[in-house]
């Protein structure tokens, strides 16, 4: 009997086993989802569309990807989870058939001065390893050839008991690649004394140019009472010891009308309250003083490759290992071909794996010495990908957040091969993505939408592509829409001249690019496109460049900070209730008193994950209960904060309510395209495509004749991009000069001037192999961007 029951239950348990198909989502509430439930098949290949804001990083990484990374970190011990970031449970009700999720984002690599595309990988390890084993001269272990480690001496008695023995060591040393000098920077940075101060001028004439020093304060009482020097003498006639007092004096105990303070010299003083800090949260004028005063230059001892002489001295096959990081990794990877050492030859294979799928993904021209922090959002990307391509691992998530940012048309047939290849490894790719080349090749596509924002956060079609195409919501409508080549396009009224620049790869690149007209510069990735962009355009030139850099703002900040518009809010409120402005601000003197004015409270659990919960004094209002009494056009000031871009605009465009001011700024705001953002939601929970165009909205009404944007169309959905256009054509037609960075074919189509860089990437690339109309380059059809550019626009 026993036997048969066994036999019984054994298919059972099988089928059991192979039911769980689906990863079942039920009742997503996270950000602006409104109960969303999806089935998504594993091991095949899903695309999450829609436009922007419609709720697709909520669905996808702030749930499915957040409670997965949540439940791996459950099963360390409470130790071990005290060391890393907790994670709330994401809005859901059921959440059933998880894997193990890999999240492949664009958050760009941490911008460490030490951190390089070779150490962010494992490559640089690699040869490392291979240089202390192969070099010649032999000079130390791997450590020796590391910019990273310094070298280290100790002399002394170090007693070790073991047992009944007691064994004495007497000196200890550890030999490092570190450069001594630049401590493994690379550069070595100066500062020009002729910003600090106008050498012509005495201190009480106000010779010191620093911002914040003026003799009127507490710094002026403290220069006239320390007595190392004369306030009254021209700074150049000082004497040797003088100027050295002024610039360079340790801190000095000095007494000045019977108050005791400290002088010290200005360099250390200014370095570190200024030069030590993160240079993109300081002030603006401060920052400006900081770039003009520091200047940055090459370490004369390493000649920036960071490494010590020993570590440079060793050699193999006539190459040092900064000349192999120096290298284009397509030409590095063909040397360690051509190395054969049995004794190593584990090592070097790996070392080739690494290097050649560097070469398949797109980054052949990348150096392994390359700082990450220059890595664009699509090449950090494509970077941390490669972690993932030489995995063994099967039947996980890989999550991309749109994997062809930053790339060209023919370089996005490669990216599918390889979300292809990593579907049929078995694993299940959940990809987040706007271009029509990738949404095609999807097994199984999610719509969200049908707007943005509040009008978001509900599934609109799920099923094949085929079935998007027929189904009629706006993904399927836009997915076949093809931009054609404008007719007639308008006549520049000038020039920007760029000679003979050298940036990066450029080869000594002369072009003129034509103002007041749209330009476009394109090109495959690594061609060069932004290092003549950023690094070769005249900073004297008007140019307000937006990128797609993090904000730097902290969970306080919301649109309404960052732009200036809660400023003439504020004021309204303040005049229409007879009270002062402070009482607006949720940072001032309105804020809740129980939570600050964040509306949550955070409650630290020490070493379990801790848990926020909407404060219960302000419900989550973020004002105390007496600021809301005040009214402007029936709303509280919470209200208002509540409000949708586009709402607020018509609600301060007439009425009671009405606030030019604050008008023309949400104007802005819902030109670029960002009608559906709250006005009061934090920075942090803003995409990457959103935070540039709100950037762009604040740029909107700068003064500078020159825009320079860095690829706008980045988390654009295909019906967002004709607004853009729209947008631009007006920035052009009020006077200003457009220059935009893109490899959307839409936005080429729509130009007035193309310039192509390449022909291909790294030293394969740097010049320009096309400049003229976008019909031109349809009908020349001379480079890859025009081959892809005619096929699109069915020329």
């Amino acid at each position: 009997m026993s036997m048969a029951t066994r036999s019984d239950t054994q298919p059972s348990a099988l089928r059991d086993a192979d039911s769980h198909e689906l990863i079942r989502v039920h009742g997503a509430r996270e950000n602006n989802l409104k109960d969303v439930s999806v089935e998504i098949p594993k091991r095949r290949l899903t695309v999450f569309t829609g436009v922007s804001g419609s709720g697709k990083s909520s669905l996808v990484f702030d749930t499915i990807a957040a409670e997965s990374q949540r439940l791996i970190n459950e099963t360390y011990s409470t130790f071990v989870q005290g060391f890393m970031p907790t994670q709330a449970r994401p809005e859901v009700d059921v959440l059933e058939g998880l894997t193990t999720a890999i999240i492949v984002d664009q958050q760009r690599m941490g911008a460490d001065p030490r951190s390089t595309v070779g150490t962010a990988t494992d490559a640089n390890a690699m040869l490392r390893i291979l240089f202390s084993r192969l070099g010649k001269p032999h000079i130390g272990s791997p450590n020796a050839f590391s910019f990273n480690v310094p070298s280290v001496r100790a002399s002394g008695a170090i007693t070790v008991e073991r047992g009944a023995k007691k064994t004495v060591k007497a000196s200890f040393t550890r030999t490092g690649g570190m450069c001594t000098r630049c401590e493994g920077r690379g550069t070595v940075s100066d500062i020009d004394l002729t910003q600090l101060y106008d050498a012509g001028k005495s201190l009480n004439e106000g010779a010191l140019t620093i911002p914040g020093y003026s003799m009127d304060g507490w710094y002026g009482r403290i220069f006239t009472g320390c007595g190392f020097f004369d306030p009254d003498k021209p700074i150049r006639k000082y004497t040797k010891k003088e100027l050295s007092d002024l610039l360079h004096k340790e801190p000095t105990k000095i007494k000045v009308d019977g108050i005791n303070l400290t002088y010290e010299g200005l360099i250390p003083k200014i370095q570190k309250s200024m030069l030590s800090k993160d240079i993109d949260a300081l002030q603006p004028h401060v920052r400006a003083f900081v770039e003009r005063a520091m200047t940055f230059t090459t370490c004369p001892e390493c000649d920036g490759t960071r490494l010590s002489e020993p570590a440079r001295s060793s050699k193999i096959k006539k190459i040092n290992i900064a000349d192999a990081c120096a290298m284009q990794i397509s030409d590095l990877a063909a040397w360690v071909r051509g190395l054969n050492e049995p004794s190593v030859a584990p090592l070097l294979a790996t070392l080739q794996r690494t290097l050649d799928s560097f070469v398949g993904i797109g980054l052949g021209y990348l150096s392994l010495e390359r700082p990450a922090g220059t890595l664009s959002g699509g090449e950090a990307q494509r970077v941390k990908m490669i972690r993932h391509l030489g995995s063994s691992l099967t039947d996980v998530t890989y999550v991309f957040d749109e994997p062809t940012i930053g790339l060209h048309p023919h370089d996005i047939q490669r990216m599918n091969d390889l979300l292809l290849q990593l579907r049929d490894k078995g694993n299940t790719v959940l990809v987040v993505e706007h271009k029509p080349e990738t949404i095609v090749i999807a097994d199984h596509v999610v719509d969200l939408g049908p707007g943005a924002g509040t009008a978001g956060g509900t599934v609109c079609f799920e099923g094949t592509v085929e079935g998007l195409r027929a189904g009629g919501t706006i993904t399927g409508r836009h997915l076949d829409d093809r931009a054609a080549v404008k007719e007639t396009v308008r006549t520049p009224t000038g020039a920007l001249e760029i000679r003979g620049a050298t940036t990066h790869n450029l080869r000594g690149v002369d072009v003129d690019i034509p103002l007041g007209v749209l330009t476009v510069i394109t090109g495959v990735a690594g061609s060069g496109k932004s290092s003549l962009v950023h690094g070769s355009i005249p900073a004297d030139a008007g140019v307000i460049s937006v990128d797609q850099t993090a904000i730097r703002g902290s969970r306080r900040s919301n649109p309404a900070t960052y732009t200036g518009l809660l400023d003439p809010i504020r004021k309204a409120f303040a005049k229409a209730n007879g009270v002062k402005p402070a009482l607006f601000s949720a940072n001032s003197e309105g804020a809740c008193p129980t939570c600050n004015g964040i509306g949550v409270l955070y409650t630290d659990l020490a070493m379990m994950a801790g848990a926020t919960s909407t404060c219960e004094e302000c419900e989550g209002k973020r004002f105390e209960a007496s600021v809301l009494d005040h009214h402007l056009g029936g709303r509280d000031i919470s209200q208002v904060l509540a409000m949708s871009v586009a709402e607020a605009e018509e609600f301060f465009g007439a009425g009671e309510a009405h606030t030019p001011a604050a008008h023309r700024i949400l104007g802005r705001l819902a030109d670029v395209g960002l009608g559906y953002l709250t006005i009061g939601q934090p920075l942090t929970t803003l995409s990457g495509g959103e935070r540039q165009r709100l950037k762009l909205a604040t740029h909107m009404a700068d003064k500078g004749g020159v825009y320079v944007l860095d690829e706008p169309t980045t988390g654009l959905h295909l019906a967002d991009v004709e607004q853009l256009l729209g947008l631009l054509d007006r920035l052009v037609d009020s006077g200003k000069s457009v220059i935009v960075v893109e490899h959307h074919q839409a936005v080429m189509a729509h130009a007035d001037w193309i310039i192509d860089l390449g022909p291909g990437a790294g030293h394969d690339g740097g010049r320009i192999v096309f400049e003229g109309t976008p019909a031109d380059l349809v009908a020349a059809r001379s480079t890859l961007t025009g081959e892809h550019l005619a096929a699109y626009v069915g020329a």
